[in-house]
């Protein structure tokens, strides 16, 4: 019998384990880390013959190697360890590229980007499941890929959010449709260089058949035809900052395809449909509406799973209008750059609640956003005073220290009548750790005392 050792005993490891333990190999999977959690793991896991060694890193010296080793997404590609099984000849594979062997004869749709591919991924998931089609979201969203290849009956689509960690340690990953949402520096103490970084996502798409890009990322836009010669490029700009002669941009509030450089232009949906606020969601919806034509999904069913689309949760999502009020949860802005994105997408004035656990960073942006558009500012967490000392220095004073998201809610509405203000927004520029245990709990936290101020 095979031997196959899986790195890593997240949520894909233990998928990974599972697929190849059902294929007919003997399954080894091995974490440095040891928990609780991974305690109770390992005793499930056993009863399926699975053996887990925890407090465990792969030792290569063994006589008894694997034939297989199969890396969890966040580890690193080039540890010594996978470099010296690659010398010795051990195929070693992503959990991705696992999956994919599993799942090459569906179609697939593959996203990748340094920022927003969660939100396209699953708007392109509700898309496609709103046009009928089984088509899970999976990858760093949803379901693991071996998850998916796990299931008895397989998809009609794979709809797969791909990191460059992912791509990296995927050589066969082919899909039908790639999407590239964004590019700008990120994971650089791993990749070393944007060029390395960019290569590494741009392998991606040349295996895919067909190809999306975001025209209006400037890094892409600069690349344009001559790396991408045969790409559909969108723009939320209109026709005339469209890349080459086919693609989909927005004019005159519509969503437009154009399929050829001799089609004529057609309008798909009107642009509003998308309840999600902010430019950059424009550009998400854009790229998504493509891939759905590019598979041949009409436009009535675009429509309808865009107008139920609620949004990623804590991403500028929608948590109720009271009186007139938005309220929107943008828990997921931990830090000034992405705090900067929520206030520059709402309307305004604005009434801003902020704080948290603190982040290094550059925070002239965000305070430049907030003088703006912000009409109030609530501070909360242990970053308050310092917050307040930073507002101060920038002659800004509407701000009021209320500690607690449970006191900042209320107010938060009072303020709004008080000052006429469409929109409540959290956008903490800080991490939760104060006073809960990730964003997601916060964000949690305003949504139910939101949703309890505007039934009371």
């Amino acid at each position: 019998m095979s031997k196959a050792h899986v790195i890593g005993l997240g949520k894909s490891g233990v998928a990974a384990a599972r697929l190849l333990k059902r294929e007919g190999w003997e399954v080894d999977l091995g974490d440095r880390n040891t928990s609780d959690t991974f305690l109770q793991q390992q005793q499930e896991l056993a009863a399926e013959q699975i053996t887990v060694k925890l407090g465990y890193s792969l030792d290569l010296t063994d006589t008894d190697l694997p034939q297989l080793i199969v890396v969890s997404p966040g580890v690193p590609w080039d540890i010594p360890v996978l470099v010296k099984a690659r010398e010795l000849g051990i195929e070693t594979i992503g959990e991705m590229e696992l999956a994919w062997r599993y799942l090459k004869s569906q179609p697939w749709v593959a996203i990748t980007g340094t920022n927003g591919k969660t939100t396209t991924t699953a708007l392109i998931s509700a898309i496609f499941q709103a046009a009928g089609f089984d088509a899970p979201a999976c990858g760093n969203i949803g379901y693991a890929a071996c998850e998916v290849a796990l299931s008895p009956q397989l998809p009609d689509w794979v709809i797969g959010e791909i990191s460059s960690y992912q791509i990296e340690s995927s050589s066969s990953l082919a899909p039908r449709i790639g999407v590239w949402t964004t590019f700008t520096p990120d994971h650089l103490a791993r990749h070393k260089t944007l060029e390395n970084y960019y290569d590494i996502k741009a392998k991606l798409l040349q295996h895919s058949q067909l190809q999306v890009f975001n025209g209006d990322d400037a890094y892409l836009n600069k690349v344009g035809l001559s790396h991408w010669p045969d790409a559909y490029w969108t723009s939320v700009k209109g026709q005339d900052f469209l890349i080459g002669d086919k693609g989909f941009y927005i004019e005159d509030g519509w969503v437009v395809e154009k399929l050829n450089a001799t089609s004529t232009p057609t309008r798909i949906i009107p642009a509003s449909a998308l309840r999600m606020v902010g430019e950059h969601n424009l550009q998400n919806l854009l790229m998504s509406v493509a891939t759905a034509r590019l598979a041949d999904i009409q436009p009535d069913a675009i429509t309808k799973a865009i107008e139920q689309f609620p949004g990623v949760p804590h991403r500028l999502e929608h948590i109720c209008t009271w009186e007139g009020i938005d309220f929107i949860n943008d828990s997921k802005a931990t830090n000034y750059d992405a705090a900067e994105v929520g206030l520059a997408s709402v309307k305004s004035p604005t009434i801003l609640i902020a704080g948290g656990e603190a982040k290094p960073g550059d925070d002239t942006g965000w305070l430049a956003k907030i003088q703006a558009k912000a009409v109030v500012v609530l501070l909360i967490g242990t970053a308050a005073s310092a917050f307040a000392q930073r507002l101060q220095e920038v002659g800004y004073t509407n701000y009021e220290i209320v500690g607690t998201m449970e006191k900042a809610v209320p107010r938060s509405a009072e303020l709004a009548k008080q000052h006429q203000a469409p929109v409540v927004l959290l956008s903490p520029a800080c991490a939760s750790f104060d006073q809960y245990p990730n964003f997601e709990v916060r964000g949690d936290d305003f949504r139910q005392l939101c949703l309890a101020w505007a039934g009371s």
